[in-house]
């Protein structure tokens, strides 16, 4: 029986779309995000070269400006290229594009821009039936995905909850991947976010509030959140103007953007030392202990890692979800990974010293901080962030972080379900 998934992100449905000429020139003015998680100063550490990241979604259209040179076609398993690059809708377009898109032609820009897109088109309920016979169905993307060279697996996509969904997450797990997917809009949380081993993320506004699709779809199998409201995404297969969207789905995008960016740094790093510093550095208002229900560890804050050349990502053979994945298969990966990359070193083949960006810059911008300053008059969590100006705020999850406070009690009892 062939199970279709959902792509899990909308496009806002009054006044939101751009004149054809104007679409690509007002693109990146739109992503409130890139200035305030200082994104120009990380890419003078770090880009995400050298990494790459599988989408798996509707398709990604290799043509657009943004995406020319910046997906890798040819490295799509024969068994699952059908139509690849022939995107029936535009989502896994914008999700290819808030990933490692360049900007050229002012179209978006990604925040792991030297990354590299691997596109996996999987069968949705939004195609139509005769094109659902040949496109690969989810759990065979994922194992192809599983079985190359590509580090991230991005999945803004719901409905994989079949057995072989399952048994594809855990493999993929077990060959050191990681996993990114979205928790869900529509009021109950989707798989596979649910499952064991998988990131799950929820979104965040402009006002670093988490959204309220994200809140009631969360159900405490967020891990992270990230910027998922207010984002530029193409409108349409006809790739002529850009929407304003939501979804968790463009969340995951930029999870797995800032999760590239850390592994290109240190490429050295195992999955669970990557993840790690993701959770650690995460921004919040609550212990780290007691993940929220609807944000998890928090808001995503790889600059933190990125200013830091001697952060600490601890061991690479413990998982950091152990207790809510319930299993050792990332241990495991972690443990060979890194006996490989041990092996390759003593033989001279690789440097354990963080990689250099695409700008040949190989400092961070400056020293930051993981404290927390409460804003004037509010809840919300502040992070000092030393720029250029040396004053410049890193905001994280606003006065929201107060009602996400009181539903960390509950997160833990919710969380242990993926466990199960």
């Amino acid at each position: 029986m062939r199970v279709a998934g959902a792509l899990v992100g909308t496009l806002a449905a009054v006044g939101v779309g751009l004149a054809p000429n104007a679409a690509a020139a007002d693109a990146e003015s739109q992503q409130w995000y890139l200035e305030p998680m200082q994104a120009e100063q990380m890419w003078k550490v770090s880009t995400g070269e050298g990494v790459k990241v599988a989408v798996i979604d509707s398709g990604v259209n290799a043509s657009t400006p943004s995406l020319q040179g910046q997906v890798l076609v040819d490295e799509v398993p024969k068994s699952v290229s059908y139509r690849a690059t022939v995107d029936y809708s535009g989502h896994g377009t914008s999700m290819a594009e808030l990933i490692a898109g360049t900007g050229e032609g002012g179209g978006i820009q990604g925040l792991a821009p030297g990354a590299k897109i691997v596109p996996y088109r999987v069968e949705t309920i939004d195609q139509s039936m005769a094109d659902r016979e040949k496109t690969p169905q989810t759990h065979q993307a994922l194992r192809a995905a599983a079985d190359s060279d590509a580090k991230i697996i991005s999945m803004s996509v719901g409905g994989m909850g079949s057995d072989e969904d399952k048994a594809a997450i855990k493999y993929a797990a077990s060959k050191g991947k990681l996993l990114v997917a979205a928790v869900g809009n529509d009021g109950f949380p989707d798989a596979p976010a649910i499952f064991p081993y998988v990131i799950g993320v929820g979104a965040a506004d402009s006002s670093y509030e988490v959204t309220e699709f994200a809140k009631k779809s969360s159900h405490g199998f967020a891990d992270l959140v990230a910027p998922g409201e207010g984002i530029p995404a193409w409108c349409d297969a006809k790739f002529r103007s850009y929407c304003t969207a939501e979804g968790t789905s463009y969340a995951t995008a930029l999870v797995s953007a800032a999760a590239a960016l850390i592994w290109s740094a240190h490429p050295d790093w195992t999955v669970n030392q990557v993840t790690r510093a993701l959770l650690d550095t995460a921004s919040r208002g609550w212990p780290k202990d007691e993940p929220s229900m609807y944000a998890g560890y928090g808001f995503i804050r790889p600059r933190v890692v990125l200013a830091d050349p001697n952060y600490d990502p601890g061991p690479p053979d413990v998982d950091p979800l152990a207790k809510i994945n319930g299993g050792d298969v990332l241990a495991k990966a972690g443990a060979r990974d890194a006996s490989n990359t041990d092996n390759a070193d003593n033989a001279g083949n690789s440097s354990s010293e963080p990689s250099a960006s695409a700008s040949g810059a190989s400092q961070a911008p400056g020293k930051g901080s993981t404290g927390g300053a409460s804003a004037a008059g509010s809840n919300a969590e502040t992070a000092a962030a030393d720029g250029d100006s040396g004053n410049t705020l890193w905001i994280a999850l606003g006065a929201a972080a107060a009602v996400i406070v009181i539903g960390g009690a509950g997160a833990a009892v919710l969380r242990a379900r993926r466990a199960r």
